[in-house]
């Protein structure tokens, strides 16, 4: 009799460790963590195969991506092929069927936002041009709202016995979030209309929420490094068109930038682009927190 009672002990320990073991969620880039972590809190364990310091159409698929990818429940990534790189390789080799492409554990954000640039053709010698328009859907507050409704029904698809969890944890960030776009977007109003240069066509998602207005790019063709004529040209163009400031990621090559902010005489704004990209930008709230006064100083 005791010893049925160990093992029925010790079954129940188990199937309640079981059941109440963390959903493990595999993110590409750091924003969808920490959404899923807002969605989520102590019910899932999130990992982020990238940092704001690396650039996420160029990562490796290290044995360490696919060792998380192959136990995960659920992957987040942006799509829109801005993984294509690396991503694919990882699904497959992780030999995890549930985080398949078309399967309810795999989740593209982008497929949920109203995507900007999609070209009507499509040649690779236009540079790094993304079919399905461009990726980088994270600089507008406005598409994580969007995704996080998308993502809450998919959590509770993937994990139904919390359901009532992410649901309710949903509301109360869309409440949050909902104020604080309000709240940027009033100290962003001196913004509308300032022309900017950006190092690569990451910023567009930003630049249609705030109504900045891009003049030129430091990047001859997308994903293309700069080049002394073309910054040359660039300089040239802005006699013509003055930009108020130059906008970079955390992760480009600071030498461009630099270059043509000491001659054209004008600011360089280091946008966070994503959460960790700033020592400010911890969480998505100090994302744009950060964003919209890193601009607007550089407007002063």
């Amino acid at each position: 009799m005791k010893n049925f009672i160990a093992a029925w002990l010790a079954f129940a320990t188990l199937a309640f460790a079981h059941s109440a073991a963390a959903l493990e969620v595999f993110t590409c880039e750091p924003e969808w963590s920490a959404l899923v972590q807002e969605l989520g809190g102590d019910r899932v364990s999130v990992y982020v195969a990238t940092t704001a310091f690396q650039d996420p159409h160029r990562i490796q698929a290290k044995p360490s991506l696919l060792a998380r990818a192959r136990r995960a429940n659920l992957v987040v990534c942006t799509g829109a092929e801005l993984e294509i790189g690396w991503l694919p390789l990882v699904l497959r080799q992780s030999g995890n069927s549930a985080i398949q492409p078309n399967r309810p554990g795999y989740f593209e954000a982008a497929n949920y936002v109203q995507r900007l640039e999609i070209p009507t053709t499509f040649d690779r010698a236009a540079g790094d041009i993304h079919p399905g328009g461009n990726p980088h859907i994270q600089t507008d507050p406005r598409n994580i709202a969007r995704v996080a409704t998308a993502l809450a029904e998919r959590l509770a698809e993937i994990d139904p016995s919390s359901a009532a969890l992410y649901q309710t944890r949903y509301r109360d960030f869309a409440q949050r979030w909902d104020a604080a776009i309000k709240r940027w977007e009033q100290q962003a109003a001196p913004l509308k209309g300032a022309p900017v240069v950006v190092h690569h066509k990451a910023f567009s998602y930003l630049e249609n929420w705030l109504g900045l207005r891009e003049v030129a790019q430091l990047e001859p063709k997308p994903g293309v490094e700069p080049t002394s004529t073309h910054l040359v040209e660039v300089l040239d163009q802005m006699k013509r068109q003055p930009a108020k400031m130059i906008l970079r990621g955390p992760y480009n090559d600071a030498r461009a930038s630099e270059w043509l902010a000491e001659r054209a005489k004008i600011p360089i704004v280091v946008v966070p682009f994503t959460v960790g990209g700033s020592d400010k930008a911890k969480d998505l709230f100090g994302l744009f927190d950060d964003t919209v006064q890193r601009l607007l100083a550089a407007l002063s």
